[in-house]
């Protein structure tokens, strides 16, 4: 018994005992710890190679359906907000990085809604110093001859969006066409794909149902549309330019 006890005696608590835990790394490198989990895959990934991954799978979706061709004008659909310059930057660097060829442009609208454009605008005039982009600012007031504040004034608030929003795609493609452009990129991603595809449903919809998932439509007319962010998901849009601050 006394033998015993002093086995017991001389063994090392459990609670004295080191323990060591294998330090995560980055899934894809190997090298670096992680610094975020990929909402679109769950894969755990440093920042190094999230900026990699996401720039390299948007490539992917323009050279696998052959979104551009060298030569082509292109303008961007540039609103000022999260995913436009997202957009704006990764297809520029990407141009550059992969000798796309092509000559791109910034392209705004102006809808003249006091204290809901200003500051975007502003943006987008920033972007431009920023990528080294032409930028146009097409406004409501100089294509239809009234301001979106006008246009409420007359008609009330009922039904406003919808006025907006047909005036927006029409403002689009004439400033497409003053750019003379051979395409008009949006920043349009996965989620807002999927928004339309559940709305259409509700709607039934099947028209626009068929045309909603193109990754190109328009083509039939003079200025096809693009959306390059088709299967990027909007959390790693808001990702990135977190990660990217010193460039957006």
């Amino acid at each position: 018994m006394s033998r015993e006890n002093g086995n017991d005696n001389n063994e090392t608590p459990p609670s004295s005992q080191k323990t060591t835990t294998k330090k995560q790394l980055c899934c894809r490198c190997n090298q670096r710890r992680p610094a975020l989990k990929r909402p679109k895959t769950l894969e755990q990934i440093c920042k190094e190679c999230f900026y990699e991954v996401f720039e390299e799978e948007i490539h992917c979706v323009i050279v696998e359906n052959r979104l551009f061709k060298a030569g082509e004008r292109i303008a961007i659909g540039a609103s000022g907000g999260k995913d436009s310059t997202v957009l704006a930057y990764v297809l520029s660097e990407l141009n550059r990085r992969h000798s796309y060829g092509l000559d791109l442009f910034l392209l705004s609208i102006d809808e003249g809604i006091t204290g809901y454009r200003d500051d975007s605008l502003e943006t987008v005039k920033r972007n431009e110093i920023q990528y080294g982009l032409p930028l146009k600012v097409v406004s409501y007031k100089d294509l239809y001859g009234w301001t979106m504040d006008e246009i409420v004034k007359m008609i009330g608030l009922k039904n406003n969006c919808t006025f907006c929003g047909v005036f927006r795609r029409q403002a689009l493609d004439r400033g497409a066409a003053l750019l003379k452009v051979d395409k008009l990129v949006t920043g349009h991603n996965a989620d807002d794909i999927a928004e339309t595809v559940l709305l259409n449903i509700l709607r039934g919809d099947i028209a626009r149902l068929g045309r909603c998932t193109a990754i190109t439509t328009g083509e039939d007319g003079p200025i096809p549309r693009c959306k390059p962010f088709k299967y990027t998901y909007e959390k790693e849009i808001v990702i990135y330019p977190c990660n990217l601050n010193s460039h957006l």
